[in-house]
């Protein structure tokens, strides 16, 4: 393969590397918190001390279970908190 085809191959590679890399750097998940009080029955992520943990709450809107949620969001719906009670 001559080499200048070669060098702007891996120029080219090189550029479209950088061009992806800060978009897929914004579709980052954001940052994740624990909101009890919220789950539906044998809907919930995990538990403070309850049970061993996802899928196993007994009862909706235990206030020991939670779901994990966008950060931010737990303190916008009824009934949500930050910790168990």
């Amino acid at each position: 393969m001559d080499r200048r085809i070669l060098a702007a191959s891996i120029a080219a590679a090189a550029l479209g590397l950088a061009l992806v890399s800060p978009a897929q750097a914004a579709d980052k998940p954001a940052a994740k918190e624990k909101c009890y009080g919220i789950n539906a029955n044998a809907k919930n992520d995990c538990a403070a001390g309850a049970h061993s943990c996802a899928g196993q709450a007994t009862k909706a809107r235990d206030p020991n279970s939670f779901v994990y949620l966008p950060a931010g969001a737990c303190s916008k719906i009824d009934g949500g908190k930050l910790s168990s009670s």
